[in-house]
């Protein structure tokens, strides 16, 4: 018994050593052995990014094109020889086209922040928007970029006083937004013909890159009073096409006729450079020639008002132009006579015969010379959108009248006395 008792004490003595050797490690820290304290992470702040560089980590240098200097100049400035310059310009111009180099245009010269201050990328600033960046570590390769943009939504409302346009900057607007307008509602409001007291409410989205706003703008939805006519523009894809319809779902957009004839073949298409075969030299024809037998019957390729008809003996010969709309004008040429009872100021319909083809003024046989101007400018005939637009079909109208009634609903809520309003809605 006891020496049970004695192998029993020598294990408890043996515990207790262990015990004690062991006490510093899972114990209260000793002189030596102290639990190192869990630092709290220190906050990385972000690193700054422009034109998709870490800018803190370089010095940049910036320099803006003046009025007739080359790109060579501005970057002899930088240190670029007449040899780096030539390289760094041998970029396809899907890239980078020197050509099109605009004043007021910067560049920036990203350098090594250490003692040997290389420079490493080489920045050109073709808008507010995009730019290219040149590696100069890598034979000037060189990519683009684009800076982020936002579009941030606004309202504006307001009556008419003298025109649109200045009803637009009296509200804080863009008049650009006046000219977007006259596109939208130029087939249902004479813009020429609108009065004091005519009310307008928009609804848009503009572009904002880097705080700064751009002139480019998004019609959401908007309303035009003239006349006691009240006329909607509620924006809608359908097929893959986004068009402005009204309230019931029919397309804003009017109807011009592929052709001003039946019968015909184009001998000459739209030009800036054309070498006219009687006055034998190059200059611009801005119109489509349709070759036709002459007495071939003219139409007006859509509804309108006659407000020229007259004979120009050095050019177009007996001729008629027609205004459809605020936005175009059409000129038919060369005729041989006009419609009987045509005058100026008759209003048109669609495919009414205003004249005949024929060969008067400077010409060298029957045709008929077609133009079209749009804003007071010519565009090519023959790619102004000539078919009726489809209105909102059956299967879309459920959810047309949806989005129609809450546009409708948002317009009728602004207050021709509040100011512009600009929300951020999106980022791309």
């Amino acid at each position: 018994m006891k020496k049970i008792y004695l192998i029993f004490a020598a294990v408890v003595v043996a515990l207790c050593v262990a015990a004690l050797l062991l006490m510093p490690l899972s114990g209260p820290a000793s002189e030596g052995n102290e639990l190192q304290a869990v630092e709290p992470a220190v906050a990385v702040e972000d690193t700054v990014m422009k034109y998709g560089l870490p800018i803190d980590f370089f010095d940049v240098q910036y320099d803006t094109l003046r009025p007739r200097q080359t790109l060579a100049e501005l970057l002899h400035g930088f240190g670029f020889t007449a040899r780096q310059v030539y390289e760094l310009t041998q970029c396809p111009d899907s890239v980078f086209d020197a050509r099109r180099l605009r004043p007021g245009q910067v560049c920036a010269l990203f350098s090594e922040r250490d003692s040997t201050a290389q420079p490493r990328y080489l920045v050109y600033e073709e808008s507010a928007k995009e730019y290219v960046v040149f590696d100069l570590a890598d034979n000037y390769r060189a990519t683009r970029g684009e800076n982020p943009a936002e579009w941030r939504e606004g309202e504006v409302a307001g009556e008419v006083e003298s025109s649109l346009w200045v009803a637009m900057q009296e509200r804080g607007a863009s008049p650009l937004l006046a000219v977007q307008l006259s596109h939208i509602f130029g087939w249902s409001v004479d813009f020429f013909g609108i009065r004091k007291g005519d009310e307008f409410r928009v609804v848009y989205s503009q572009e904002y890159v880097n705080g700064a706003p751009m002139n480019n703008y998004r019609i959401l939805a908007a309303s035009f009073c003239a006349s006691d006519s009240l006329v909607y523009a509620i924006p809608y894809v359908q097929d893959g096409e986004e068009l402005f319809y009204n309230i019931d779902g029919n397309s804003l957009e009017g109807a011009f006729l592929k052709a001003p004839l039946d019968y015909y073949r184009i001998s000459s298409r739209f030009s800036n450079s054309r070498f006219h075969p009687v006055l034998k030299r190059y200059r611009a024809h801005h119109g489509v020639d349709y070759a036709a037998p002459a007495g071939t019957p003219v139409y007006a390729i859509g509804s309108g008002k006659v407000i020229a008809k007259a004979y120009q003996a050095g050019g177009g010969g007996n001729y008629v132009k027609i205004r459809h709309n605020s936005v175009y004008v059409t000129t038919y040429m060369h005729l041989s006579r006009f419609a009987k009872g045509l005058k100026v100021g008759d209003a048109v319909k669609q495919k009414q015969v205003i004249g005949y083809v024929g060969s008067t003024g400077i010409s060298t046989g029957p045709h008929l010379d077609f133009r079209v101007h749009e804003n007071g400018k010519p565009i090519n005939p023959l790619t102004i959108k000539s078919q009726p637009k489809k209105p909102v079909s059956q299967d879309n109208m459920a959810a047309f009248s949806l989005l129609r009634d809450s546009l409708v609903t948002r317009l009728k809520g602004i207050s021709t006395c509040d100011s512009v309003a600009a929300d951020t809605i999106k980022l791309q």
